[in-house]
Parts: C-alpha cells; sequence; structure tokens
C-alpha cells in the first residue's frame, strides 16, 4: 500500500504507523473500534481526541474560534492545529466529514 510519508520519519516509525492503519482498517462495527482505541489509549487520549475531531467539525461549520474553544476546552493553539491539518493537512479531516455528509 502507497501511502503519502512525512519527511524525516524513521524506518522503524512508518513501520509501526503503518501497521497501526492496517490494524484499524481491520475493525468492522462501530464497537470493535470503541474496544481496540480503549485498549491503545488512556481515557485521556480518547477524550482529547474526541475533542480534536469535535473542533474540526465546528470548523468545517465555520463555528468561531473562541466558541470551539469554550465548548471543547481545547486552547487557542490546538484549535489553531487543527484548522491547519482540516485545510492543509493529509487530507483526513475532509475525507471523513465528507463520507459523513453523505450519510
Amino acid at each position: 500500500m502507497h501511502r503519502k510519508r512525512p519527511a524525516g520519519q524513521s524506518q522503524a516509525l512508518i513501520i509501526n504507523t503503518e501497521a497501526l492503519c492496517d490494524a484499524l482498517l481491520r475493525l468492522k462495527e462501530p464497537e470493535e473500534v470503541c474496544a481496540f482505541l480503549r485498549d491503545l489509549l488512556t481515557p485521556e487520549e480518547i477524550a482529547e481526541f474526541g475533542r480534536r475531531w469535535l473542533a474540526a467539525r465546528l470548523l468545517a461549520k465555520k463555528v468561531p474560534y473562541t466558541e470551539i474553544q469554550k465548548q471543547t476546552g481545547l486552547s487557542s493553539t490546538t484549535v489553531a492545529r487543527v484548522q491547519k491539518w482540516l485545510t492543509s493537512g493529509a487530507g483526513g479531516y475532509k475525507l471523513v466529514l465528507k463520507r459523513l455528509a453523505r450519510n
């Protein structure tokens, strides 16, 4: 599988990241994804990822940064980072937002 690889990543990091992506692709049901994430991440990490995902959804709806900060508890720096990834990242946020909009 050919994935875009950020410059400067070690071969071991690339292999581990690809293995994680492949593992995620094996999950078929929402419950499986939740169980895998719970085993992989701490509750705090899951909460943080959830806040970032909420920020991405709100940014896509053009909600102001200050409102996003209030709703998520994220710092302005993190909201700005999510905005950067949303507009010029690898395209993951846009892809999922587009697929969710179809449903």
